[in-house]
């Protein structure tokens, strides 16, 4: 299958060179020529089947044409070495725990798909060692640097912002060391991906070494997020409430909902969607006005969330071809401020004993005010609540229990490289790394 640019400037590219790519050269976001739209049989047997037998089935769709099959299988079920499943909440509300991976974020399973994509075409082609860039708000590093740790012939850079992630969140790829290297940039969320798209572009620095990133830019990384929008409906099937299902998806840089309205558009028996917003409410305000304004990101507790220009939106806007209206019947949106979410949180916790971090909390309380009689609610819990804990300590009282896997994080030695804003300066750094 060819991938084509949202910018429509570029030439057409394999699913091998998008992903190795990452960004068209005219900074467009590659985006499948078609989406194939799954049959009946699939969905009317769905509860019957495993997570790993629905996501090899949506990955055969989306990669089946370019990657054999026996590989593809292999690099789904590798990938899927964990569960995402849904837990009640509420009557009417599920929240989807996306946080049973390595990382215990949601990003595990794009970055460890991903990954093992990547290293397939490596030892297909005999190309090259690649070198990954990735920008992170918080969850997006630690995801894709440990999926990657220790994979032949790929080095990962993480850019993430000064101060501005949790300290279990840094510790997850700051303490890695072997084939990871961190950077932290004197900057917020919005300038760690601006690095990454700038080095993208520069001629010398391609020439210098293969570049690629694990953002949600990448297709590799978002079109699997939607194995666990299927999964959840078949769960739902299974229990007899999946007629009426509305997703909420907690959205900062938009690849997690735009991975499930892919899914939506091969077929994915989903009523609507909500986009739920911390503060940055660029989404939100699109949706009321019709007019795309990105602005500076605004810092919240909220801080995976913190994006003040979606890379994503390029692609929900392509997909439906510009139209507001169309945009607006099938999906909703939601914003709150710290304050909002904090007493989310807590009466979440104080009603029913879930524990929401404060992603989820938006997600959570977006279905609360927008659900109607009838239909049944998912949002996404997208990580861990002890990945915050200081903060979700706080706001519900309670001592948030860290599990093993990131207290052996949180015992590694911090290794970074500090970064200005300043593309002259990460150009410098990478042309005087050795070629990997």
């Amino acid at each position: 299958m060819k991938y084509y640019s949202t910018n429509k400037q570029a030439p057409a590219a394999t699913l091998h060179e998008a992903v190795v790519k990452g960004l068209a050269g005219d900074r467009g976001l590659y985006m499948p020529e078609r989406i194939k739209t799954l049959p009946q049989e699939f969905f009317d047997e769905i509860d019957k089947m495993s997570f790993q037998e629905i996501a090899y089935t949506v990955a055969d769709a989306f990669f089946g044409e370019d990657v054999d099959a026996d590989a593809l299988h292999d690099i789904v079920y590798d990938t899927l070495a964990f569960d995402c499943p849904i837990e009640k909440v509420s009557d009417s509300i599920y929240s989807l725990e996306l946080y049973h991976g390595p990382t215990l974020a949601f990003k595990d399973v794009g970055a460890r798909f991903m990954a093992r994509l990547l290293q397939y075409f490596i030892r297909c082609e005999g190309k090259e060692q690649v070198n990954v860039l990735v920008a992170t708000s918080g969850d997006t590093g630690s995801a894709v640097a440990n999926g990657f740790l220790g994979v032949d012939g790929i080095h990962v850079y993480v850019l993430y912002p000064k101060g501005k992630v949790s300290k279990i969140q840094e510790s997850q790829f700051t303490t890695l060391g072997k084939n990871i290297t961190a950077i932290e940039v004197d900057g917020v969320f919005d300038d760690c991906q601006a690095l990454v798209k700038s080095a993208f572009m520069d001629k010398e620095l391609n020439a210098h070494m293969k570049l690629t990133s694990a953002n949600s830019i990448n297709v590799a990384r978002f079109l699997p997020q939607a194995f666990y929008y299927f999964n959840a409906y078949a769960r739902l099937k299974a229990q007899g409430k999946a007629d009426n299902m509305v997703v909420c998806v907690p959205s900062g840089n938009f690849g997690n909902i735009c991975a499930a309205l892919f899914g939506h558009a091969m077929g994915l028996p989903v009523k609507r969607f909500i986009a739920a917003n911390n503060a940055n409410d660029i989404f939100y305000n699109y949706l009321q006005t019709g007019k795309y304004e990105p602005k500076a990101s605004r810092q919240t507790i909220a801080n995976a969330m913190d994006v003040g220009d979606p890379s994503n939106f390029a692609r929900i806007y392509d997909l439906y071809k510009g139209d507001h209206a169309k945009i607006t019947s099938l999906i909703s949106g939601a914003t709150y401020s710290d304050d909002q979410i904090r007493e989310t949180m807590k009466d979440c916790y104080a009603k029913t004993g879930y524990i929401l971090d404060p992603h989820g909390a938006c997600g959570y309380r977006a279905l609360s005010e927008q659900l109607k009689d009838g239909e049944v609610g998912v949002f996404c819990e997208t990580a861990h609540p002890a990945k915050f804990k200081e903060t979700v300590d706080s706001i519900i009282g309670c001592d948030v229990e860290i599990p093993a896997r990131l207290a052996e994080f949180m015992k590694g030695k911090k290794q970074s490289v500090a970064m200005t804003k300043d593309f002259a300066d990460f150009k410098t750094f990478l042309l005087n790394e050795e070629s990997y």
